[in-house]
């Protein structure tokens, strides 16, 4: 095993005005229910399980993995249904196919914190990821807090384009060591 430094930005906005949330068309939310952590868990593993953050955060890149991180995320004090959402798509016979999924939580000094914004593979581009994060800032806002955050691997320049363009500006950098195998 090789300690790896990953470089991570942390992102923050102001959540001051009301926000006009649509899905993409064909798509719709899914408000917060806990007979729903196994979607949620499911499509955070299609989401990332190929991807850098697999390796930032190895959770991210296992089915099983997946599944402790969102009991753990819905087991935090701070934990808001109100800016955690799932994303589908309608298909034949009544069947649904998960699109996207984000979880937000207040942190210990009031604000929104974006725990996972993740789009599966198949819907990138499509708006997805914008709809569920703008959905989750105005669940933050909702409950009354003026401001959010989340943190982005540097490698992962679409989401930071895609944060940049809704209004998310780098605050700090942090870098996040992870023991990794040495190939």
């Amino acid at each position: 095993m090789v300690l790896t430094y990953f470089k991570r930005y942390r992102m923050e906005i102001e959540l001051a005005r009301r926000l006009q949330v649509l899905p993409p068309p064909g798509c719709r939310f899914l408000a917060w229910d806990a007979s729903l952590v196994g979607l949620h868990a499911e499509t955070k593993y299609e989401s990332f399980r190929n991807e850098i953050d697999a390796n930032v955060f190895p959770c991210l890149g296992e089915c099983e993995g997946c599944h402790r991180l969102m009991q753990e995320i819905t087991h935090k004090e701070g934990f808001l249904p109100q800016a955690t959402w799932l994303m589908v798509k309608d298909g034949p016979k009544g069947s649904i196919r998960a699109c996207g999924t984000v979880q937000g939580i207040r942190d210990r000094s009031g604000q929104g914190a974006i725990q996972n914004l993740g789009v599966v593979p198949d819907f990138r581009g499509q708006g997805v990821g914008s709809a569920l994060l703008l959905k989750a800032l105005e669940g933050f806002r909702s409950v009354g807090l003026g401001r959010a955050f989340l943190e982005v691997t540097a490698q992962n320049e679409g989401a930071i384009r895609l944060y940049r363009r809704l209004g998310f500006r780098k605050a700090k950098t942090v870098f996040k060591a992870v023991e990794v195998a040495y190939t």
